[in-house]
Order: structure tokens, then sequence, then C-alpha cells
């Protein structure tokens, strides 16, 4: 089994045992499922350069990126330096995330929050407006046509914007409909971890003009993003370079200093 599949049969059973202890009236009856969301999408459109950077303690490919600093630390640091958006992995058993994180954020910031988790059930979409996220995340790769629209549609019901993250051609095309706001293209291959950039160029040009395009991993100089950004990217997604240093906020900042020069 791979690891992509490992941590969807765990997500299954960790969402089966939620739903015992906390119910969906409960998750409605939080003041922040009630309070109003910040639209990442225009955030990253008014942005020169769209940067969501992302807290990432640890992933499947790298068991200790930074477990030393803070939530509040962090984001703020990212808010600071000119983040246009914040990506917070809830995800526990593989990446050391979790909802506190998002809630915590949520506390420190106003920047737009991205609630990135490998979404499969309506709990966890009004999970995430409990928590105080501002958009989800859905991988095209674990979900069926039929899923994207109901759990995008769902998602924008309650106000949630949508990044829909597909690797190839073939998920992209069973993936385009209105219920999204942002598709972003991973450069990483969720079954071996490999990384290539050209996976974003090849895409660039098949995704509609009407959603917002992001380009998601191994994005390591300002380079890459310089030449993403020529091809048509508006946003860019980067955590690992950013978290692997001591602190991810000054990283952020000269970061975009580059850009600007």
């Amino acid at each position: 089994m791979s690891i992509l599949n490992q941590i969807i049969a765990s997500k299954k059973r960790e969402v089966a045992l939620k739903k015992k202890v906390v119910s969906l009236k409960q998750l409605e009856n939080t003041d922040l499922f009630n309070s109003q969301t910040i639209s990442l999408s225009k955030s990253i459109l008014n942005s020169p350069f769209g940067i969501i950077a992302e807290h990432k303690r640890r992933s499947p490919s790298k068991t200790n990126i930074n477990h030393s600093l803070s939530v509040e630390e962090v984001v703020k640091g990212y808010e600071n330096a000119g983040a246009s958006g914040l990506s917070l992995l809830t995800n526990n058993q593989y990446f050391g995330g979790s909802l506190d994180d998002l809630i915590l954020a949520r506390a420190c910031v106003k920047t737009p929050l991205l609630r990135k988790e490998f979404i499969i059930d309506d709990y966890q979409i009004l999970e995430a407006k409990a928590f105080g996220a501002d958009a989800i995340l859905l991988i095209a790769s674990v979900l069926t046509k039929d899923e994207i629209k109901s759990l995008s549609e769902l998602a924008h019901s309650i106000n949630l914007e949508v990044l829909l993250e597909v690797h190839n051609q073939e998920e992209l095309e069973k993936s385009i409909m209105p219920s999204l706001d942002i598709i972003g293209v991973n450069n990483r291959n969720l079954k071996t971890f490999e990384l290539n950039l050209s996976n974003s160029i090849d895409l660039v040009d098949q995704i509609p003009n009407d959603f917002v395009k992001i380009s998601e991993s191994g994005l390591n100089t300002a380079e890459h993003v310089k030449l993403l950004k020529s091809y048509g990217f508006q946003g860019f997604l980067i955590g690992e370079y950013f978290m692997k240093t001591e602190n991810p906020g000054d990283s952020l900042f000269h970061f975009i200093n580059q850009l600007k020069s």
C-alpha cells in the first residue's frame, strides 16, 4: 500500500471516530463557524507575488522540518513579511499538525487561512469552518468527480473557498467545475514524492482563466517563482523552504525582496 493510500485509510478511521464525539450541530454552533471569512483568491490576485506560506513541522518524506517554533511565531512572521495566505497542515499522524494549529493561527492573524488536509468527508469541511479556516484543500487524486463537486459545493455554501490540487492532465480534466476558486498544480508526485517543476509548466495553459492558478511544492528559489509567474501562475504555495530555517518569517521577507529585484 502506498503512503497516500495509508493516509486516506487512516483519515477515514479518524473522521468516523470524531463524528462519535463532536456532532455536526456542535461544529455549526461555534462562534467561528458563523464568522465572516476572508477571500484567499482575492488576496492572491491583489498581491504582486501571491505567496501562500505554510506552517509545516514534518512530512512523510522529511521526519523533522521544524518542531521548535510555535504556530504564533510562524504565522505572525509570515503575515508581517507579506504573505497572501497561510497554509496550516492539520494532519497529525503524517505531518505533525492539528486543528489546534488552525484555531491558534486564526487568533493571531487576519491573513486568509487554508486548511491543508486530506479531505474526504463533509464533516471535515464543517470542521474547517468551525476552527477558523477561510479555504480548504481538495486533492483530485483521492476524490471522484462527484465527490469534488459535492464537497466543493458544500464549502461554498458556508463561504469557504476551494483550492483544488491536481498532478496531471487527467485529474485536471475531471475536476473543472464552477464550485472551485483556485487550481493548484502540485510538482510533487504523492506516490513517489519526487519533484518536477515542469509539472506546473505543462499544465498551466490547460487551466481556464476563470480560476486563480497556483504552483505548489519544490519552489526553493526566487527564480523558480519568477519563471512560473512568466508562464501565468498567480500564486505559489511554499512551506518547507521557509520552515527549515530558524526564522520562517524572515526567510519569507528576504524571499519577497529577491522577487522584487
